[in-house]
């Protein structure tokens, strides 16, 4: 899968990372380099529709500026389109993320019932993947709860392999 994804920076890991101990009934916790925000999931199935597909983000991101976002609190999933629930995340606020996946959309037609109008929230992913009582003990730790405030600028997005786990290509905002 493919994405265009934005960077968190250091003050958004060292929350999560404060969040781990509370997480320890989740089977699968994201590790601190993995924190990310997720904007738009783009169809390729191969480098060269990659090539074309990251050509078509930046003509449709053409003229956006940087923008705001602001993470407070921990939010969940409970039961997410795909993958294992719950899903604990940071919920990020951010009414330019929304304008960004929005132009994106525009391009690229959105996941059901993960990308489109409402669909979209803008997260960074803690952990997922807690059964029985313990993990609805997990959820209860730290579901609410108040962290930061971190507020940062978005000045540069990326398209993300998640196959290799690497950044392919930046672009800088404004674009």
């Amino acid at each position: 899968m493919y994405s265009v994804n934005a960077p968190v920076p250091g003050a958004v890991n060292d929350v999560a990372a404060d969040l781990r101990p509370a997480l320890t009934g989740f089977a699968r916790v994201r590790e601190r380099r993995e924190q990310t925000l997720l904007l738009k999931r783009v169809p390729a199935d191969d480098r060269k529709e990659l090539r074309t597909a990251w050509e078509t983000a930046q003509d449709a991101l053409a003229g956006a500026p940087a923008v705001e976002a602001r993470v407070s609190e921990v939010d969940t999933f409970e039961n997410p389109p795909n993958g294992s629930s719950p899903v604990v995340y940071l919920a990020v606020e951010s009414p330019g993320i929304h304008l960004l996946h929005e132009r994106l959309c525009e391009v690229f037609d959105p996941v059901p019932v993960m990308e489109g109008g409402d669909d979209y929230d803008p997260h960074v992913t803690l952990a997922r993947d807690a059964d029985g009582f313990r993990g609805r003990r997990a959820v209860e730790n730290v579901v609410g709860r108040q962290v930061g405030p971190v507020t940062w600028t978005i000045d540069e997005l990326y398209l993300y392999d998640a196959e290799h786990g690497e950044r392919v290509d930046t672009i800088s905002l404004p674009a």
